[in-house]
């Protein structure tokens, strides 16, 4: 599956009774309180507690719906949004990651 199919999959469980900014908002709550998920399976590790593969798993895709459907909100193609990133990435680190790049980054 490419990440435009999943985006279009994903679409179908976007509540339809939201406006737009509404949903926008969704989206952004969603992948704060999904960042703190993720946060929280680590920080329980702290108390003894396993850090499950699959959780973190279930959580990243919960995660990567909210992504979706903020794109979907906004009207962009995901793959748009991914391949921006990449460019990006390509002209911040052209042979890959350098911690010099890093700490004197040309805006």
């Amino acid at each position: 599956m490419n990440i435009n199919m999943y985006q279009q999959l994903a679409a179908r469980t976007i509540n339809p009774e939201l406006t737009q900014i509404e949903t926008i908002l969704h989206a952004l709550h969603g992948m704060s309180a999904e960042v703190g998920e993720i946060h929280s399976i680590y920080q329980k590790s702290y108390q003894g507690h396993e850090v499950d593969e699959n959780d973190l798993k279930a959580e990243l895709g919960d995660l990567l719906w909210f992504c979706a459907e903020y794109c979907t909100a906004k009207g962009w193609d995901m793959e748009q949004v991914a391949n921006m990133n990449i460019e990006k990435l390509r002209k911040r680190y052209p042979k890959g990651f350098s911690e010099e790049r890093s700490l004197h980054r040309e805006e």
